[in-house]
C-alpha cells in the first residue's frame, strides 16, 4: 500500500522546471497559446520567437475589422486610464497566453512571468534548440491565414 501512495506522489509532482524556446513560424495562434499556457502552469520558462509569423485562422479582413473595434474601445473619462491594446505582434501573443492562464490567483502570475515572447530571433537564443508543436501547425495553404505582424501593420504598429 505504501508503495502505490509514493508512485501517485510522485505522478503528481511537477517536472523540473526547463528553458522551452517555441517557434511561432507557421503556428496557429490559439492552439500555440493553450500549449505555452500548459508548460507555464508546469513551471517552465517558455521563450516564444518569430511571434511576427504566427497565423491567425480566417477571413484576412474579418480579423483586421474584429480588431479595429476591439481598439475602438476606452475610458469613457480618459484614455489614459486604459484600457492599453497591443499592436505588437508579441504583445499581441502575451496578451493571448494571458488569456488562458488564471491571472488572479498567485500560480497564474508568476506563470506570466516566465513567459518571453520575441520579434525574430534574438542573439542569445540563436543557437538553442527550438521546438514547434504538431497540432498548432498550420494544415493548409498560407494564404488562408493572416500572420500576427501584417495584423500589427494594419492596426498601427510601427517597426
Amino acid at each position: 500500500m505504501a508503495k502505490q501512495v509514493s508512485e501517485v506522489k510522485a505522478a503528481e509532482k511537477k517536472p523540473a522546471s526547463q528553458d522551452i524556446i517555441v517557434d511561432g513560424t507557421n503556428m496557429i495562434a490559439g492552439r500555440l497559446c493553450s500549449h505555452v499556457a500548459k508548460l507555464l502552469i508546469n513551471g517552465n520558462r517558455v521563450s516564444i520567437v518569430n511571434t511576427e509569423n504566427i497565423m491567425l485562422s480566417g477571413d484576412r479582413k474579418l480579423i483586421i475589422e474584429e480588431y479595429r473595434k476591439f481598439l475602438e474601445i476606452a475610458s469613457i473619462n480618459n484614455p489614459k486610464f486604459g484600457p492599453f491594446h497591443p499592436r505588437r505582434p508579441d504583445t499581441i501573443i502575451s496578451r493571448m497566453v494571458r488569456g488562458m492562464l488564471p491571472k488572479n490567483k498567485p500560480s497564474g502570475q508568476t506563470a506570466l512571468k516566465r513567459l518571453r515572447a520575441y520579434l525574430g530571433v534574438p542573439n542569445e537564443l540563436r543557437s538553442k534548440k527550438t521546438i514547434q508543436f504538431d497540432d498548432a501547425k498550420i494544415r493548409r495553404p498560407s494564404p488562408y491565414y493572416t500572420t500576427l505582424g501584417e495584423l500589427g501593420k494594419m492596426v498601427g504598429w510601427h517597426e
